[in-house]
């Protein structure tokens, strides 16, 4: 019988008392100068809104806020090539039940590189424990291209009933892997896992087990067809030659 998935994170709360400024980064982004609470989805929450509003931002803060290093990986990983991390995971508080899950992970697409270095740094030491790239299904992550390795983390390293903290997770797969993790993000959520991810991929975003917050709404709930992204995609699709036109034309 699969067990269906239930909060391991309730929220997340800006103590704004503790804001100095509102006028300094990050403080400064309308996402966070309007966040009051977040309330997340049991199963999964996407974060969507255009590039540069904060998304990964406040991600990164929920992550640390949670004890995840702030580059990426689980909370085994405490690596640190550059230290560009804001402070605002020092004025979230976490509301959390009494589950505590048995996995975790943060994924950043932009520093993956550095998370699949540290695993062979890490590797290379002498340890009594099994090799940590053995939960990545043995293979070297940098052996592999940057889209089968992030298929590699979702497939083999994400072993149920955890919280997933995932930022922009598809940027490196094809329209086919996108929907393979679509089935292994199903998978995990009915194994009783957790997921917040922030997306611009109206394929993973259609998951139906979940909420959509708009960073432009300030994180408020918005239906799947009511998003940019799915109404872009589908005008373009139905009817992408007058689209290309109009675009194109001089």
């Amino acid at each position: 019988m699969a067990l269906e998935a239930k909060h391991f994170l309730l929220s997340a709360e800006l103590l704004r008392e503790r804001v100095q400024s509102f006028s300094a980064y990050p403080f400064s982004l309308r996402a966070i100068r309007e966040l009051k609470k977040i309330e997340f989805h049991p199963k999964v929450t996407f974060i969507i809104g255009e590039n540069g509003t904060g998304k990964s931002t406040l991600l990164e803060a929920i992550a640390v806020a949670w004890g995840f290093n702030a580059e990426g990986g689980s909370k085994n990983f405490n690596f640190s090539t550059r230290s560009s991390h804001s402070t605002l995971h020092e004025h979230i508080r976490l509301a959390k039940t009494f589950r505590r899950p048995k996995d975790g992970f943060f994924l950043r697409a932009e520093s993956f590189f550095n998370v699949a270095t540290n695993i062979e740094l890490m590797d290379a030491e002498p340890a009594p424990a099994p090799p940590i790239i053995n939960s990545f299904g043995g293979r070297s992550l940098h052996e592999q291209s940057h889209g089968e390795s992030f298929f590699a983390l979702i497939m083999k390293r994400f072993g149920g009933n955890g919280l997933y903290i995932l930022d922009e997770p598809e940027a490196a797969l094809s329209p086919t892997r996108q929907l393979a993790m679509l089935r292994r993000l199903h998978d995990l959520v009915e194994g009783g896992s957790q997921f917040i991810v922030a997306t611009h991929s109206p394929i993973l975003m259609a998951y139906p087990n979940s909420q959509i917050l708009s960073i432009e709404n300030a994180l408020q709930p918005i239906a799947y067809a009511e998003t940019e992204h799915f109404m872009v995609a589908k005008r373009f699709l139905n009817n992408h030659e007058n689209v290309l036109k109009a675009l194109l034309a001089n």
